[in-house]
């Protein structure tokens, strides 16, 4: 009794001292000792109830804000409060492999942890030979933590189906008031060229990417509104179809070509698949043999494509139709501008790439000047290399790209085994509407690269945690005696 005395004295009196100490900070204009709390409760949630995190982390990730609109001007720049979180967490990860706790054999031979950890070995590899390695260091760093939460810890959360619906409803509701958010800004500003590209910042810094996670939702939406209609759930399937309405009133808006075209691959696979039941080697075959022909016939398509004058514009038919317009649209110019400028970069570093996270510093002297159009640069200032496959090429070579598809390939191929093997209605609908999720990224990815933000990063290597938590533990939910010892084992329990 003394001692519980004694031990409440201390803490009342570190309290004092602190609220004292505190309030003569803040009479100095200096805030920083207010974070103090919020760090412990934080720390006490991660040690305690990790899944609790985790979910909160998801939750702030479309409500997460970049640094430099914080404080402009600075050299370096972070996503807040997201991105001291997935550090957190990597730092909590890499003390638990220390302490001598293991990652599961199941989850660590699967074939697509396999991919990622090739991609991860590999970019780590090009980072030592980076021509830019601090920058290469910092991009390093940024994809495990990502991976590290949003796949290592996923599965493990995943072993309960009921935490992957609660990972898509985090995800989902503060992106609606981000939508929201943006169809406001486009009301109060009318609806403009200028209004589409700010309209969803801070939160959002680019209406690409904004599109590019709309349309990840998008048949994760469907899926589940579907699945709560099948157990009779009316509330929810109608809060569903509404958020439905929602996101693709916020898709159409966005004016992101290429989230439309990935939509609309998407809705082709989901046919192929359920009208079908086409195979995975099927569909890898048939992708194969258009790019095939793709590059076979590139040069009359080309000639055909450049016969369209249409720009981009507010119009939405007219901006449907200058997707093809490869003649005068300054946006899908600049794309070809880059993609040739990668290639030339991959040319002459065809092993090991200038490093990873280096092309927008490292490009300018590779474009030619009949490629370059008005929104051209040499600065380094206007992003990467727009497409997720021929962006590693000019950063880490030919095996980056190798092991982008690795991942992609492996992934989608679990996906299909998983969807025609489950019994379960609800294992089908989590499984492919993950896998039309990924899907429409990996088109989205032949146009733009988003992986470098946890805008996308969250929902790409979350979807992929999805498909292979099923793929492991969708016969049967282990127990905790079968994963005693190991790494977050009471997260996934949660």
């Amino acid at each position: 009794m003394y001692l519980l005395k004694k031990k409440v004295r201390q803490a009342l009196l570190l309290s004092l001292a602190f609220i004292l100490l505190n309030a003569l900070a803040i009479y100095f204009d200096k805030y920083l000792l207010n974070l103090i709390p919020i760090g412990l409760l934080v720390l006490a949630i991660a040690f305690f109830h990790l899944d609790w995190l985790f979910f909160i982390l998801v939750f702030l990730v479309p409500l997460s804000v970049q640094l430099k609109y914080l404080v402009p001007g600075l050299s370096f720049d972070l996503f807040l409060p997201t991105e001291p979180l997935l550090a957190g967490i990597l730092i909590l990860f890499i003390l638990k492999l220390f302490n001598g706790e293991k990652i599961e054999k199941p989850l660590l031979i699967h074939p697509v942890t396999l991919a990622i950890l090739f991609y991860l070995a590999w970019m780590a590899i090009t980072s030592v030979t980076s021509t830019m390695p601090l920058v290469s260091f910092k991009y390093l760093l940024a994809h495990i933590w990502f991976i590290v939460s949003f796949y290592f810890l996923a599965v493990y959360i995943f072993r309960k189906r009921k935490n992957m619906f609660r990972f898509w409803w985090m995800y989902i509701v503060p992106f609606a008031i981000v939508i929201i958010y943006t169809v406001s800004r486009h009301i109060t500003f009318g609806l403009n060229k200028k209004t589409v590209y700010f309209a969803m910042k801070p939160f959002y810094n680019d209406h690409t990417i904004y599109g590019a996670a709309l349309a990840m939702f998008l048949p994760v939406l469907i899926g589940m509104a579907v699945y709560y209609y099948r157990k009779g759930n009316l509330l929810k399937n109608i809060v569903l179809w509404l958020l439905t309405v929602l996101y693709t009133f916020g898709v159409v808006f966005s004016y992101t070509r290429a989230a439309w075209i990935s939509l609309a691959g998407a809705m082709v696979v989901f046919l192929l698949i359920r009208l079908f039941r086409i195979r995975f080697g099927v569909l890898l075959g048939g992708t194969v043999l258009l790019a095939g022909l793709f590059f076979a016939f590139q040069t009359q398509l080309m000639i055909k494509l450049e016969k369209n004058k249409q720009d981009s514009s507010v119009d939405l038919a007219k901006h449907l139709q200058s997707i093809s317009n490869i003649a005068s649209d300054a946006s899908n110019r600049e794309r070809i501008n880059r993609w040739h400028s990668a290639i030339r970069m991959f040319r002459e570093k065809p092993v090991f790439g200038f490093g990873p996270g280096t092309y927008m510093f490292q490009y300018a002297p590779y474009q030619k000047w009949y490629e370059e159009t008005i929104i051209s640069t040499n600065f380094g200032t206007l992003g990467n290399a727009h497409s997720e496959y021929i962006g590693p090429l000019a950063e880490s070579g030919l095996a980056g790209t190798l092991s982008v598809l690795a991942i992609m390939i492996l992934t989608f191929f679990t996906g299909m085994k998983v969807f025609y093997a489950a019994s379960s209605f609800k294992t089908k609908v989590l499984v492919l509407s993950s896998l039309l999720g990924l899907l429409t990224y990996y088109i989205h990815g032949l146009m733009n690269n988003f992986l470098d933000t946890d805008k996308i990063s969250a929902p790409f290597w979350g979807f992929t945690a999805i498909i292979v938590a099923l793929d492991i533990y969708h016969k049967e939910i282990m127990t905790t005696e079968d994963s005693s010892g190991q790494v977050f084992t009471d997260a996934g329990q949660a």
